[in-house]
């Protein structure tokens, strides 16, 4: 297993406070707050044009706010960039997979761009193949493995530092059936030891993954509970999702 090297940090390991963001006059993103700590998944929801991938973008630090603040694990992601990205693993939706390498070569290429060590690279590598069910088809290249086992190097890149807070942004995309129940496995797993905010489009992987929710419409929160909160009330996420998302629900306006 990874080594935990934060747990006894007293913060939580995202808090994003008032965060906005303008193109022009258009607001894309308006005044988002999100706190999470080690053992929160998070199921990050909401129509195209939401506003959905620009937070994401700012919460990985690929693109500033107009407003607003993000801590990861303490640090603020804008005075200190570096710092801040060291507890971050991202997976993009397309994944940035490089098929003409092995395995191995790709990891220890990400290693390298996370700043890892020599000295604990090879345990860092041995790890993350283990948990990502990689160990046999290390010295293979990526561009001949099949679609649910890319998908696993991509998450591999992703934590094979070590962070705290892993972003996946629609992991299962194209996968068939089985590659799907593996690769939300491997989020649970993850999601006992870090804190996770995963993108999707599939209500039913949320509901199956995901102990918290928050769904964005016309670039602000309109939901932000548990879904044991949901459950108790007998509140199905589809509904709720249509609901608040089909144009009838004035922007802004939250359910608790």
């Amino acid at each position: 297993m990874f080594i935990d090297v934060t747990s006894n940090s007293p913060h939580p390991v995202i808090e994003a406070n008032g965060l906005s963001r303008h193109f022009g006059d258009r607001v894309a993103v308006h005044d988002v707050n999100l706190k999470l700590h080690r053992g929160d998944i998070l199921g990050f929801l909401g129509p195209n044009g939401a506003g959905k991938s620009t937070t994401m973008r700012m919460l990985t630090g690929n693109l500033a706010p107009s407003s607003g603040s993000v801590h990861i694990c303490g640090t603020n992601l804008l005075d200190d960039p570096l710092e801040a990205k060291h507890h971050i693993g991202y997976l993009p939706e397309i994944p940035p997979l490089y098929k003409e390498l092995t395995v191995d070569e790709y990891l220890r290429f990400a290693a390298r761009l996370h700043g890892l060590a020599k000295t604990s690279l090879q345990i860092a590598l041995d790890e993350v193949k283990q948990q990502c069910e990689l160990n046999d088809v290390g010295k293979r290249l990526i561009g001949v493995l099949s679609k649910g086992y890319q998908q696993r190097v991509a998450i591999a890149q992703a934590i094979i530092h070590r962070p705290q807070l892993i972003i996946l942004d629609e992991p299962t995309v194209g996968l068939d059936p089985n590659q799907i129940q593996k690769v939300r496995a491997l989020i649970c797993e993850l999601g006992k030891t870090h804190a996770i905010i995963l993108s999707s489009h599939i209500l039913s992987e949320v509901e199956s993954v995901c102990n918290r929710v928050q769904i964005m419409h016309q670039s602000k929160l309109v939901l932000d509970d548990s879904l044991d909160n949901l459950k108790r009330q007998n509140m199905n996420l589809e509904n709720i999702f249509i609901q608040l998302t089909a144009g009838n629900t004035p922007t802004g306006e939250s359910v608790q």
